[in-house]
């Protein structure tokens, strides 16, 4: 049985099973569309920093066959859930998580090993936002008192292998700093727009870049996820639902 402060909830149609808590860190739609645009291929390893309950990981693991996936995550009782939601979706011989600060060596995650390395980072810069007063989810949220976003950014690069793939999700408004933290690290920096309904600003973006790389950076069309009756568009639902790649 649960404990009233978590729940069971299905992502993928099913496919992805996840115990989380009742408040604090959750599963969102951001983190299953970061797992999709993840360009990974059977036989790749693949880093999730800032892992979470194991939601991105499940995803990817369950949409890219024979990829294994590590995480880091920094609080102790996500990396208890997500050790149960991995053997819960019977992945323990794929997948696996440490405990650890993405600023500090991790036992058992090199750095310059993995082929792809993506990351939700928090979204929030305490200086300009106030931070929830749930602990849980001031830290996957509001850099107070964590990484920041040059920090993740640093880790993202340290933990891939030259010519490997970085990807992540994050509020369009610090796009400036995302590329400045990037530009001495990777190159071949594609961004792409997610719009939540047409003639809407772009609240989020996905960057997706390879390490080392000098290739220049390419704007991508962008994707509008909602139609005008709030129903998501045919290509995001097949991401949402059926654990299909991102669509651009």
């Amino acid at each position: 049985m649960l404990s009233d402060d978590l729940t069971e909830d299905a992502l993928l149609s099913g496919r992805v099973h996840v115990v989380q808590p009742r408040r604090g860190q959750r599963a969102s739609a951001d983190a299953v569309m970061l797992a999709a645009a993840v360009p990974a291929e059977p036989g790749m390893r693949v880093l999730d920093l800032g892992c979470g309950t194991g939601v991105g990981m499940l995803c990817l693991a369950a949409r890219v066959g024979e990829v294994a996936v590590d995480g880091i995550e920094i609080q102790e009782e996500l990396v208890a859930l997500c050790n149960r939601n991995i053997a819960a979706n019977g992945m323990a011989a794929r997948l696996k998580v440490a405990a650890g600060d993405i600023r500090a060596r991790v036992a058992g995650i090199v750095p310059n090993s993995y082929d792809q390395v993506f990351a939700n980072p928090p979204y929030f810069d305490a200086r300009r936002h106030r931070a929830s007063p749930h602990a849980g989810r001031a830290t996957a949220r509001s850099e107070a008192g964590e990484a920041d976003l040059g920090h993740w950014v640093a880790a993202l690069a340290r933990f891939c292998r030259p010519g490997g793939g970085i990807t992540l999700i994050h509020r369009s408004e610090r796009l400036p700093e995302l590329l400045a933290a990037l530009a001495a690290k990777a190159g071949a920096i594609r961004v792409t727009p997610l719009w939540s309904r047409e003639g809407e600003a772009a609240k989020r973006v996905i960057i997706r870049a390879v390490k080392g790389s000098r290739a220049p950076l390419t704007l991508e069309p962008g994707v509008v996820l909602h139609r005008a009756d709030g129903g998501y568009y045919p290509a995001v639902d097949a991401v949402l639902r059926d654990g299909a790649p991102f669509p651009a």
